[in-house]
């Protein structure tokens, strides 16, 4: 069964699609059969895989919409092992959208689906805001990633994601855990990150991933060709910072497997 993460913080600009795509090419390259939903009606995950928006007509929305079956707007990407479904959320869509999820458990069920089972991860591109696409996401994941880069007011939008994961673990989806803070376009001897670090470090430091994303410029230009930041420089410091993120994520999986194996061995 598929381990479902969601990118997610009530905050823009601070690395949640970039997270998602290059998180998600990350695994793939580690052998991990992966899908990335975009869920941000900008449809930036899908750009930023090549897929321009105008012409994929099928995507996540359809599915809400119940115009497609979730089949069919599954799409290879250029890597083997990811896939991807794209979102092409139109402005006058964005009220119906509101009230299709409305029913919290309308994707749980998507995602309880037979096609679902060849994928080890399921990535989850969220907008912005924690309402309608997150809060559904969220009661369908196991776990939360949550991006930041140095600066106060990403500091409150971390608390108040992680008081928002609280609150969904109590009320609908018991499973679902924080995989982790994410430092993202790190850039270290600046004061702003300092003062960042140390905030984080005060109140989260068991929470927070031992890989950070540095500022990086690859990162910003796979943007424009259309491809993850492993697949125009795969050296760059970004690329490999992603790697490295995903390997870490693997490793915990697999302690926390080996952990479990054993306990039931005992009992």
């Amino acid at each position: 069964m598929a381990k479902i993460i969601s990118i997610a913080v009530p905050k823009g600009g601070v690395g949640k699609t970039t997270t998602a795509v290059n998180l998600s090419a990350s695994l793939a390259i580690e052998g991990e059969k992966t899908l990335i939903i975009d869920f941000d009606s900008t449809g930036s995950s899908t750009i930023c895989l090549g897929f321009d928006k105008k012409e994929k007509t099928d995507n996540i929305f359809d599915v809400f919409n119940f115009k497609r079956a979730i089949g069919e707007v599954i799409f290879n990407t250029e890597l083997t092992n990811l896939d991807l479904i794209p979102s092409k959320i139109l402005p006058t869509d964005e009220t119906r959208l509101h009230k299709i999820t409305n029913n919290f458990q309308l994707f749980d069920h998507i995602l309880n689906q037979e096609q679902f089972e060849i994928y080890d991860y399921i990535i989850i591109d969220c907008p912005p805001y924690l309402q309608g696409l997150t809060t559904i996401a969220l009661i369908s994941s196991d776990s939360v990633i949550l991006p930041v880069k140095a600066g106060r007011f990403s500091l409150t939008s971390i608390n108040k994601m992680i008081e928002y994961i609280s609150w969904i673990k109590s009320s609908y989806n018991s499973r679902l855990s924080l995989e982790g803070i994410l430092l993202t376009m790190y850039q270290p001897n600046t004061i702003a990150w300092k003062m960042t670090s140390e905030k984080l470090n005060e109140n989260f430091s068991d929470l927070i991933f031992n890989t950070v994303i540095p500022q990086n410029t690859t990162l910003c230009e796979s943007e424009f060709y259309g491809k993850p930041g492993v697949l125009i420089k795969s050296n760059s410091t970004g690329a490999i910072a992603y790697v490295k993120l995903a390997q870490e994520i693997l490793s915990k999986a697999n302690i926390r497997n080996n952990s479990q194996a054993k306990a039931l061995s005992v009992n």
